[in-house]
């Protein structure tokens, strides 16, 4: 979004110029699924698809917030009552956030907001938290908040878990929050210690939307937290971050054997994700490849989050990169992308594969989206 644009509509709405813009980019999960919630690793990367929000004080303590995206619908609501809008239901991003920011810095006063982005909904690339981040941001910079990346990213996971109703971990928020350029990173959700890697500049990011819609994400999504939370009381740990294999082999007679194949997935997942962490530090793409292909295999056949759709993505783009880069699903599950790490010189071959041959087998069209790491929320 050009900040000149987004300024005259700002004007245009309000009547006034905007006293700032603030960005918040989304992401794409590299490698680590399903491992946040369970205390593990995660690696993601910001991407240069995010949301962006023109921002003035107002001399009252009401936010009005216009969404340039639903035809420009405004929202309006005071700081000393904020309740669920049943009506419009993106609002409540706006109101989960900004309820949870007065309760921990009660510092601040009305705002009109303007709100715009461009990250595809649905697609599991965190438009929500993206969106989350960035209206933080805008207040914490309009009212000079003491308001940091990791305390920006547990509000807005706090709003989205006790607001909004969706239970997510804190890897969303936390890398808009506090990406770098050129860089993935590694994330510990137990202890929130952060690591960045320099990804190849040899190599893009390339998303590929399988454009299957996301229907039984959170239900499922549900029931493998409690099947995660049952297989680590079965192993007496508190996450299955202290699981080891050897410990979930020994266990196995006594698991159901789908609880025991949830603490596989987890289990060997933290252990690919520093795996691919430390590989690309050094360069080493092999390895890349050889754990995001374990990655995908788990979570097709251990987790089950995988569908057909997404599988024939993940093997045709496969047969075009072989080691000299990595493809997986990324999100999730239940639909919504693919991730591949490319060779820019391989790109063009990854479009055009899935161009000839998605379609065909599944009648699903895909959307690519070729993307860089980016950095963090900004204002």
């Amino acid at each position: 979004m050009d900040n000149q644009v987004l300024s005259s509509k700002f004007e245009a709405q309000y009547g006034e110029a905007p006293a700032l813009i603030a960005h918040a980019p989304g992401r794409v999960n590299i490698i680590g699924e399903h491992t946040d919630y369970n205390e593990g690793f995660v690696f993601p990367a910001a991407i240069n698809f995010g949301t962006w929000v023109a921002a003035t004080k107002r001399a009252d303590n009401d936010i009005v917030v216009t969404a340039m995206d639903y035809e420009n619908q405004q929202n309006q609501f005071s700081l000393s009552d904020i309740n669920y809008d049943q009506e419009q239901g993106w609002a409540n991003y706006v109101r989960g956030v900004v309820k949870v920011l007065k309760e921990a810095i009660p510092d601040f006063g009305g705002a009109n907001l303007l709100v715009t982005g461009n990250v595809p909904q649905g697609a599991g690339l965190s438009s929500s938290a993206s969106f989350e981040v960035a209206i933080l941001k805008a207040l914490s910079a309009l009212y000079e908040l003491p308001l940091d990346g990791v305390q920006a990213a547990l509000l807005g996971q706090k709003a989205e878990n006790t607001f909004v109703g969706c239970s997510c971990g804190i890897m969303d928020q936390l890398i808009s929050a506090m990406g770098n350029e050129g860089m993935a990173m590694l994330l510990d959700c137990q202890s929130l210690a952060i690591e960045h890697s320099p990804l190849p500049d040899s190599h893009q990011i390339v998303i590929i939307n399988s454009n299957v819609k996301r229907g039984l994400v959170d239900s499922e999504y549900n029931l493998r937290r409690e099947q995660c939370e049952q297989g680590a009381s079965l192993l007496g740990v508190s996450s299955l971050r202290e699981a080891s294999i050897e410990m979930l082999e020994e266990a196995k007679p006594h698991m159901p054997d789908v609880v025991y194949r949830r603490a596989r997935h987890i289990i060997t997942e933290n252990a690919r994700t520093l795996t691919a962490s430390q590989a690309l530090k050094s360069g080493d793409i092999e390895t890349v490849s050889s754990a995001m292909a374990q990655s995908h295999v788990s979570m097709r056949d251990d987790f089950e989050i995988t569908v057909p759709p997404i599988d024939y993505l993940v093997e045709i783009i496969d047969g075009v990169l072989g080691q000299t880069g990595g493809v997986r699903m990324t999100g999730g599950g239940f639909g919504g992308c693919v991730v591949a790490l490319a060779p820019t010189d391989k790109v063009e071959a990854v479009k055009q594969v899935v161009a000839d041959k998605y379609f065909g087998e599944t009648g699903y069209n895909a959307d690519i989206y070729v993307c860089t790491a980016t950095q963090g929320a900004f204002a």
